[in-house]
């Protein structure tokens, strides 16, 4: 018998003989991954509290009787190498979860650790389409895709931005460049001239891209990368009197942005998918984070979510063997705090779209 028959047989019985069970709960080890240090960290927190919201929900529910998951918490600090060595540590201590990774220079490169060991790995946060166009069959993301997401950028721009100069910018990681690439493409097809610049991320000086800006007349700058080069841009373009308008994505969906801007961040656009905590089915959640002083916006729900939808196919397949868990995530929609997650062949939510916000007096809110 091959090892991972053994593996699926085992975990089978395991789960079996605990639904049947009055004895003590059989541990289930998960773990979520993502940047719970670094530039980005503010991201991670959001996915850790999610998924630990998430776990404690599971457990009270009796959903899995008989079986008590248990959370474990990985920092990838959105590096790429770290993240291959998370993956590797997770795959030995045999987790049959894995919510995350958040960038996805991080989650492309560990996908393929996960997908080789067949353990579930659903993303809350990683959007570059590259993740879940190859063919893995236990790789998941619950988020949208940037090939959606920058559309949705594009189309807003050319409605609200006619004739305007345009700025595309990206910090050279593979989801600002990947987003960045789909807004200027689309740009480009409806006849808008538009200037590309590249930066690096982790400086603290942007005066002089900010200068550049300034110098070509630039209306509306689009800008694929993370929050916190983000908010040091908008700040420093208020500063220097650019008159200008900055449109992101999704990361800027954190109050970190909010304080590295400053004043300047009023204003600033960004798109997100549909806002979560509206839904009727996240209400008991969101009560229970907001209790616990816990805010439900971001990527929280996203993770939740994430361990909603492993726990239903769990459920549903009988066992904890990665390949039939994968085939039950497909199989039906499933009802999660962010409304019913649709996995298609892929392992992309097919439910989410993407929002226009805006950052107004430290609070954001929806624009289309």
């Amino acid at each position: 018998m091959s090892i991972s028959r053994i593996t699926s047989a085992a975990s089978a019985a395991i789960l079996s003989c605990a639904l049947a069970s009055t004895a003590p709960a059989a541990d289930v080890n998960i773990a979520v991954v993502g940047p719970m240090t670094g530039s980005t960290a503010a991201l991670g927190v959001q996915m850790r509290d999610g998924a630990a919201a998430a776990v404690d929900a599971l457990n009270a529910s009796g959903l899995l009787p008989g079986i008590k998951v248990i959370l474990s918490v990985a920092d990838d600090a959105c590096d790429p190498k770290q993240a291959v060595a998370v993956a590797n540590r997770l795959t030995m201590d045999q987790v049959k979860l894995v919510v995350g990774h958040f960038c996805s220079s991080s989650s492309i490169p560990a996908s393929d650790v996960y997908a080789e060991a067949a353990l579930i790995q659903i993303s809350p946060g990683s959007t570059n389409p590259q993740l879940t166009e190859r063919g893995l069959k236990t790789v998941f993301r619950i988020c949208g895709r940037d090939d959606q997401q920058g559309l949705v950028a594009a189309e807003y721009i050319l409605r609200h931005y006619p004739n305007k100069k345009i700025a595309v910018l990206d910090d050279k990681s593979t989801a600002g460049k990947g987003i960045a690439d789909v807004v200027e493409s689309r740009l480009q097809e409806a006849g808008e001239k538009v200037i590309r610049q590249s930066y690096v991320a982790g400086e603290k000086d942007y005066t002089a891209l900010v200068s550049r800006l300034k110098r070509d007349g630039i209306q509306i700058a689009y800008i694929g990368g993370y929050y916190a080069e983000i908010g040091l841009i908008v700040r420093q373009a208020a500063e220097a009197g650019a008159g200008l308008t900055v449109m992101a994505n999704d990361p800027l969906m954190t109050s970190d942005f909010s304080a590295i801007a400053g004043e300047a961040a009023n204003g600033t656009l960004f798109t997100f998918m549909p806002d979560s905590t509206k839904n009727a089915q996240a209400a008991d959640a969101v009560a229970k984070l907001k209790s616990s002083n816990v805010s439900a916006g971001g990527y929280t729900l996203y993770a939740y979510a994430a361990v909603q939808a492993w726990a239903d196919a769990v459920k549903r397949a009988g066992t904890f063997d990665g390949p039939r868990v994968a085939a039950a995530l497909r199989s039906q929609p499933i009802q999660t705090v962010i409304g019913p997650v649709r996995f298609d062949t892929k392992g992309d939510n097919a439910a989410p779209g993407f929002v226009v916000y805006r950052w107004h007096n430290n609070i954001v809110e929806p624009v289309e």
